[in-house]
Protein backbone atom coordinates (compact mmCIF):
# COMPACT_ATOMS: atom_id res chain seq x y z
CA UNK A 1 0.00 0.00 0.00
CA UNK A 2 1.37 3.38 -0.61
CA UNK A 3 1.00 5.89 1.99
CA UNK A 4 1.14 9.96 1.20
CA UNK A 5 4.50 11.00 2.42
CA UNK A 6 6.51 7.86 3.64
CA UNK A 7 9.48 6.12 2.16
CA UNK A 8 8.53 3.99 -0.41
CA UNK A 9 11.16 3.15 -3.23
CA UNK A 10 14.77 3.33 -2.84
CA UNK A 11 17.27 3.09 -6.15
CA UNK A 12 20.82 1.97 -5.70
CA UNK A 13 23.49 2.26 -8.55
CA UNK A 14 25.36 -1.18 -9.50
CA UNK A 15 28.45 -1.96 -11.36
CA UNK A 16 27.56 -5.04 -12.14
CA UNK A 17 23.90 -6.25 -12.32
CA UNK A 18 24.29 -9.58 -12.51
CA UNK A 19 26.23 -9.76 -9.53
CA UNK A 20 24.23 -7.70 -7.51
CA UNK A 21 20.97 -9.79 -8.22
CA UNK A 22 23.20 -13.17 -7.76
CA UNK A 23 24.09 -11.86 -4.13
CA UNK A 24 20.96 -10.73 -2.89
CA UNK A 25 19.35 -13.45 -4.40
CA UNK A 26 21.66 -16.45 -2.94
CA UNK A 27 22.14 -13.79 0.72
CA UNK A 28 18.68 -13.18 1.23
CA UNK A 29 16.58 -14.73 -0.99
CA UNK A 30 14.99 -11.88 -2.94
CA UNK A 31 13.43 -12.27 -6.21
CA UNK A 32 14.31 -9.32 -9.44
CA UNK A 33 12.16 -8.36 -12.35
CA UNK A 34 14.19 -7.10 -14.93
CA UNK A 35 12.94 -3.68 -16.61
CA UNK A 36 15.70 -4.27 -19.87
CA UNK A 37 19.45 -4.63 -19.69
CA UNK A 38 20.30 -1.75 -17.12
CA UNK A 39 17.43 -1.82 -14.52
CA UNK A 40 15.77 -4.60 -12.13
CA UNK A 41 13.65 -4.17 -9.21
CA UNK A 42 13.00 -5.95 -5.84
CA UNK A 43 9.87 -5.66 -3.87
CA UNK A 44 8.49 -6.95 -0.86
CA UNK A 45 11.55 -6.99 1.66
CA UNK A 46 10.52 -4.12 3.45
CA UNK A 47 11.13 -1.28 1.03
CA UNK A 48 11.01 -1.98 -2.37
CA UNK A 49 13.16 -0.28 -4.75
CA UNK A 50 15.54 -1.05 -7.46
CA UNK A 51 19.31 -1.12 -9.31
CA UNK A 52 20.76 0.57 -12.00
CA UNK A 53 23.52 0.10 -14.30
CA UNK A 54 26.31 2.79 -13.52
CA UNK A 55 29.94 3.11 -12.57
CA UNK A 56 29.25 5.75 -10.14
CA UNK A 57 29.71 4.82 -6.78
CA UNK A 58 28.92 6.20 -2.74
CA UNK A 59 31.67 8.01 -1.21
CA UNK A 60 32.04 6.72 2.24
CA UNK A 61 34.66 8.92 3.37
CA UNK A 62 32.01 12.06 2.43
CA UNK A 63 29.38 10.13 3.91
CA UNK A 64 26.19 8.55 2.69
CA UNK A 65 22.69 6.83 3.51
CA UNK A 66 23.41 3.49 4.68
CA UNK A 67 20.37 0.99 4.39
CA UNK A 68 20.72 -1.50 7.36
CA UNK A 69 18.62 -4.78 7.64
CA UNK A 70 17.71 -6.18 10.82
CA UNK A 71 18.84 -10.20 12.03
CA UNK A 72 17.54 -11.82 14.35
CA UNK A 73 20.99 -14.08 14.29
CA UNK A 74 23.42 -11.57 13.46
CA UNK A 75 26.27 -14.01 13.33
CA UNK A 76 24.75 -16.13 11.03
CA UNK A 77 23.84 -13.15 8.50
CA UNK A 78 27.27 -12.68 8.92
CA UNK A 79 28.27 -15.96 7.03
CA UNK A 80 25.47 -15.80 5.20
CA UNK A 81 26.48 -12.53 3.20
CA UNK A 82 30.38 -13.89 3.46
CA UNK A 83 29.18 -17.35 1.71
CA UNK A 84 27.33 -14.84 -0.99
CA UNK A 85 30.37 -12.79 -1.86
CA UNK A 86 30.03 -10.14 0.48
CA UNK A 87 32.75 -8.10 2.09
CA UNK A 88 32.98 -7.19 5.44
CA UNK A 89 33.88 -3.59 5.31
CA UNK A 90 33.77 -3.55 9.38
CA UNK A 91 32.89 -6.39 11.38
CA UNK A 92 30.06 -7.16 14.38
CA UNK A 93 30.34 -4.25 16.74
CA UNK A 94 28.61 -2.65 19.82
CA UNK A 95 26.31 0.25 19.00
CA UNK A 96 23.89 2.11 21.90
CA UNK A 97 20.58 -0.47 21.10
CA UNK A 98 22.03 -3.31 19.86
CA UNK A 99 25.15 -4.98 17.43
CA UNK A 100 25.98 -4.65 13.60
CA UNK A 101 28.38 -4.98 10.98
CA UNK A 102 28.62 -3.60 7.04
CA UNK A 103 29.29 -5.18 4.10
CA UNK A 104 29.53 -4.18 0.46
CA UNK A 105 27.96 -6.23 -2.22
CA UNK A 106 29.29 -7.03 -5.95
CA UNK A 107 27.86 -3.53 -7.53
CA UNK A 108 29.55 -1.85 -5.20
CA UNK A 109 26.74 -0.64 -2.28
CA UNK A 110 27.17 -0.79 1.40
CA UNK A 111 25.25 -1.83 3.78
CA UNK A 112 24.94 -3.00 7.38
CA UNK A 113 23.32 -5.58 9.13
CA UNK A 114 21.90 -4.80 13.11
CA UNK A 115 20.51 -7.21 15.83
CA UNK A 116 19.44 -6.78 18.92
CA UNK A 117 22.32 -6.23 22.59
CA UNK A 118 23.96 -9.79 23.60
CA UNK A 119 22.36 -11.41 26.55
Amino acid sequence: MNLHHKLNYVEFHSSDLTATKAFFTKAFGWEFTDYGPEYCSFSDEGLDGGFFLSDARPDNIKGHPVVIFYSETLEQSLQIVKDAGGVITQEIFDFPGGQRFHFSEPGGNEFAVWGDPEE
